[in-house]
């Protein structure tokens, strides 16, 4: 790359891939100066020798590492969710195309940018990942567990204690009802539970024993009903909140907001959302009814607004999460 083409490169979009990255530079005035296909070995080589420049990338799979090493070259690197740069594309769909479209997208003042994560907020996140499939897991064995048995007309009660404590006492006492296949499926089935409940619980020790180290995780620990997998999960999602201005931005970030279809001077809104980050919104949604009861008595006005207005007509669960959203829960 020559050293006046360095020079005019004032604002770069890089197309994120597996093997190669397209990328698409601009100059002051907005005019393409730069259009290459790079392999990933010369991304960082490349971008070494360049100028100091605003570099946007789209926040997908590698994208935060890519990040971080062109921050330590001294560029700016921006992260932005791949739904806001959609709208800058033109054109049909290819790598150039949506390489130009982020450089277009990141330049814009009105842009919602993605806070770079670092090493450890995506170790943290790896673990809640892992731990999320395994519980997933962990409902499906149980739910098959119910079924099998309710197809022998063996009904258990509904609550994870109940089928926890139950099988063993029928599978030792219904053989009439159960044939021998099944007993041998259902004690497999139950092994599997207990192994996945072994690597569940390792997981959420280390979770623990890492929100106990980090000053963010006990800050988020002294709100009711908060603990270590809810704040870990918030401190590897958002790291210190910067990305944030205020409380409701983090709870629109959740979900946690009605859906808007407002037009002219009406404003309509609907249920709560299902957008934002749902993984966070479920770790939250769990808090809401235990934290919504005692955080009453520390707003009296606000509670009995609630108590005689808001109860009757939306019940505790809406009310809940108007309190979260509002003090910046």
């Amino acid at each position: 790359m020559s050293q006046k083409l360095n020079s005019a490169i004032a604002v770069m979009g890089i197309d994120i891939g597996k093997n190669s990255f397209h990328v698409i530079g601009q100059d002051k005035r907005g005019a393409i100066v730069l259009r290459q296909k790079w392999s990933r070995g010369q991304v960082e080589a490349r971008l070494a020798n360049l100028q100091t420049c605003l570099i946007g990338i789209l926040a997908c799979v590698g994208a935060h590492h890519l990040s971080r090493k062109l921050q330590a070259l001294g560029h700016d690197a921006r992260l932005m969710p791949a739904k806001y740069v959609r709208p800058y594309s033109k054109g049909q769909k290819n790598d150039f195309c949506d390489a130009e479209a982020i450089t277009e997208a990141v330049q814009r003042p009105t842009m919602k940018f993605i806070a770079t994560k670092t090493a450890d907020q995506l170790d943290l996140q790896a673990l809640h990942r892992v731990r999320e499939r395994l519980v997933s897991q962990r409902t499906g064995i149980i739910n098959q567990i119910r079924a099998f048995l309710l197809e022998r007309g063996v009904p258990v009660r509904q609550g994870l204690r109940f089928l926890r404590a139950e099988p063993p006492a029928i599978l030792a006492t219904r053989i009439d009802v159960l044939s021998p296949r099944m007993l041998r499926v259902i004690e497999e089935l139950a092994g599997d539970w207990r192994r996945l409940d072994g690597r569940i619980e390792s997981l959420s020790d280390e979770m623990a024993a890492l929100a106990r180290q980090d000053k963010g995780c006990e800050r988020l620990m002294t709100v009711p009903g908060i603990g270590p997998i809810i704040s870990s999960a918030i401190v590897a999602a958002i790291g210190t909140g910067d990305a944030f201005s205020k409380g409701r931005d983090f709870g629109a970030w959740l979900g946690l907001v009605p859906k808007q279809m407002s037009t002219g001077d009406r404003a309509i809104l609907g249920s709560i959302s299902k957008h934002g980050n749902r993984y966070r919104a479920s770790q939250s949604g769990r808090v809401e009814a235990r934290t919504g009861l005692r955080m009453m008595p520390t707003f009296p006005r606000l509670s009995l607004s609630f108590r005689t207005a808001g109860f009757p007509r939306y019940g505790w669960k809406a009310i809940n999460v108007g309190l979260n959203g509002g003090f910046g829960f």
